[in-house]
């Protein structure tokens, strides 16, 4: 007597339901990411301009400090965005530029990152009097424009790249402090935290391995944000006289040196004044983007 094999009952409904794979976290924040228009559009601003910077020895069409005698030309083939009282190509400063001011961004928030990320942890995690200290500090620089503290400390050090960067950093640190408190001090008492402080673990390696892996999205959005605001201070910087000084290019002082031929040579001013505002918007908008699609409560 032969066995009767009953036929296979499929595990999925008729109508289907289950056949597609649940998506795994990253597939949900890439999948939010690429349907933000605005997060794309500052992404590729953001890559164009890293990309200038990157390669602007091949780029630009000429060296950015020789001189030429065609002074206060306007823009034409030759020169795209014309040229200044010297006859240095304009195009060639501002993408040269590029590399200075990005650079300069990125290095002042690498240094408000660690800073930030210092006095965060500190009071967040220990708490008690140190933490009423590092409020005390937070709220004391908090009361002055992060503009001004970098004048101050670029006024006093002097005029450089490194100082621009120290100074524009130090006026940025308080937000990554603020962030990076709250969030430890929130995560301090969860029961992982507790678990490992039971099982012998020490401090820092209950900050590094546990607790700062679980304010990295969160940090990277601020240091996303905090690029196009750094570029902008060390851009007031050069306008002002202290940052970076002629003949290097960097956007602020072209705009700086360019005011004085506002009238005769407006060119001067627009060019290097549209890429500092497209950086910061490609940099906000980003920041923006990779909020919304990070932000489990956004992304719902």
């Amino acid at each position: 007597m032969t066995a009767q094999v009953s036929p296979t009952v499929p595990t999925h409904g008729a109508s289907g339901e289950g056949d597609t794979p649940r998506l795994t976290e990253f597939a949900i924040i890439r999948r939010n990411f690429v349907k933000n228009r605005g997060a794309i559009l500052g992404l590729v601003i953001v890559s164009f301009l890293v990309f200038v910077a990157v390669f602007a020895d091949f780029i630009a069409l000429y060296d950015p400090i020789a001189q030429s005698s065609a002074l206060l030309t306007p823009p034409s083939l030759a020169h795209p965005f014309g040229t200044d009282a010297l006859g240095r190509d304009l195009l060639s400063r501002v993408i040269h530029g590029a590399r200075v001011s990005l650079a300069v961004g990125l290095g002042a928030v690498m240094i408000a990152l660690v800073i930030g990320l210092a006095v965060g942890m500190l009071g967040g995690y220990l708490g008690g009097r140190v933490d009423a200290v590092v409020v005390m500090i937070i709220d004391t620089f908090m009361s002055f424009p992060g503009l001004l503290v970098a004048m101050a400390i670029a006024a006093l050090l002097g005029s450089s790249l490194p100082v621009v960067m120290l100074a524009v950093g130090i006026g940025e640190f308080t937000l990554f402090a603020r962030l990076v408190r709250s969030v430890v001090y929130a995560e301090r008492e969860k029961d992982f935290v507790l678990a490992s402080r039971g099982l012998g673990a020490g401090s820092l390696l209950i900050v590094f391995r546990h607790v700062l892996p679980n304010i990295l999205p969160s940090l990277i959005v601020l240091i996303t944000l905090s690029i196009g605001s750094a570029i902008l201070a060390a851009a007031s910087l050069g306008f002002l006289g202290l940052g970076a000084q002629p003949p290097t290019p960097e956007w602020g002082n072209l705009v700086n040196i360019g005011q004085e031929f506002m009238r005769e040579a407006p060119w001067l001013v627009w060019f290097p004044g549209l890429a500092i505002v497209a950086t910061v918007l490609g940099a906000n908008m980003l920041g923006d983007g990779l909020r919304d699609s990070l932000d489990p409560r956004l992304r719902r």
